[in-house]
């Protein structure tokens, strides 16, 4: 495996994350809640080494190789379709970062009631952001042709 790699793993760490989201969610709908957990903080960990490795890959990218982003040019009609994906994912991912932690902080702290109020809004942000992340693997590495 080389740097080059990273793209892959972060679609997979991202797809990761998404099945630990949805499978905490169905634990906690039916109170089990040590499995809910253990998914939560699968999902937690996942999701830091996809930053890890975004942050490798792109400072490789940029430090490195001296090269800027990938860019997703053709088909040009669904370039407008490409970057609102794209807007709206990287917003939300940094928008995510501090609900995510705030909301396990307050798991940790057993702090339940208001962990359940936040994590109302932070787990479908978290899912989009993961699940929008392995779509833009696949539309900038496997669809767009130029």
């Amino acid at each position: 495996m080389t740097l080059a790699d990273l793209p892959v793993v972060n679609a997979s760490l991202n797809g990761l994350s998404a099945i630990f989201l949805s499978a905490g969610y169905w634990f906690i709908r039916r109170k089990n809640q040590i499995a809910h957990r253990n998914c939560m903080i699968a999902a937690f960990v996942t999701s830091t080494l996809f930053l890890i490795c975004y942050i490798t890959y792109h400072t490789y990218i940029a430090y490195v190789l001296h090269r800027g982003p990938t860019r997703f040019l053709e088909p040009a009609w669904f370039r407008p379709f490409y970057l609102a994906i794209l807007g709206s994912h990287t917003l939300l991912a940094v928008v995510i970062v501090p609900m995510v932690l705030m909301t396990l902080t307050r798991a940790v702290r057993q702090r339940f009631e208001l962990h359940r109020k936040l994590a109302r809004w932070t787990w479908p942000l978290w899912m989009y952001v993961s699940v929008t992340g392995v779509l833009i693997y696949f539309l900038l590495y496997h669809f767009r042709t130029a």
